[in-house]
């Protein structure tokens, strides 16, 4: 079990938080499992739900929390202690205000930037040395200083091509990481995704 994943989408659950920008971390392991054909499973004993993908030399586990966002911790400590994965091999994918809209970013570690998600994370992992894979939803946010009616707002049509070029080039980083390790995901992958295409990448 030494190279088995912890995959975990960042989001608040309910139809009513579909398709919002904090919910882009949820998104993206939602994408994940439609890419491997993979069925959720929930286990509300550890307050998530969970799919299985095959990728590298384990067998990897797809998780999204069944609880709110700012209490995110609660979830995934359990999952992590239940299953015995390390934090190192806990991948938190999760919104970013301050990341331009189709910037990703992938971390072994770092600071949680104020994200109550990565705060509760941090808190019940007891380290912060979880990488993370942050997906830039910011945009023009009218000098709004409480970012609340932002993040949860929906992206506009004008976003949707590239929140799904987005997910797609994170879906491709996150297998890259599952099978060639992290650091060879983050020189190949981080960074906009519109520069990656065009070849600067």
């Amino acid at each position: 079990m030494g190279s088995q994943w912890l995959i975990v989408g960042l989001g608040n659950p309910g139809a009513a938080y579909r398709g919002t920008r904090h919910n882009a971390g949820r998104m993206l392991v939602e994408r994940l499992a439609e890419k491997t054909g993979t069925a959720w499973e929930r286990k509300p004993a550890l307050k998530v739900e969970l799919a299985r993908i095959e990728a590298g030399p384990s067998t990897n586990l797809l998780c999204k929390p069944l609880v709110y966002m700012n209490v995110s911790g609660e979830a995934v400590g359990a999952a992590a202690r239940y299953f015995r994965i390390p934090p190192e091999r806990v991948l938190v994918c999760v919104d970013d205000a301050d990341l331009p809209l189709g910037v990703i970013r992938l971390r072994p570690g770092g600071g949680t930037g104020g994200h109550r998600g990565l705060e509760s994370i941090q808190a019940h992992l007891g380290a912060d040395r979880f990488p993370r894979l942050r997906l830039g939803i910011g945009g023009e946010r009218e000098g709004q200083r409480d970012l609340t009616g932002f993040v949860l707002g929906k992206f506009r049509p004008e976003e949707k091509e590239l929140v799904e070029k987005a997910l797609e080039r994170a879906a491709e980083q996150v297998f890259c990481c599952l099978s060639r390790g992290l650091e060879a995901a983050m020189s190949r992958y981080n960074g906009p995704v519109e520069a990656r295409e065009n070849g600067k990448g």
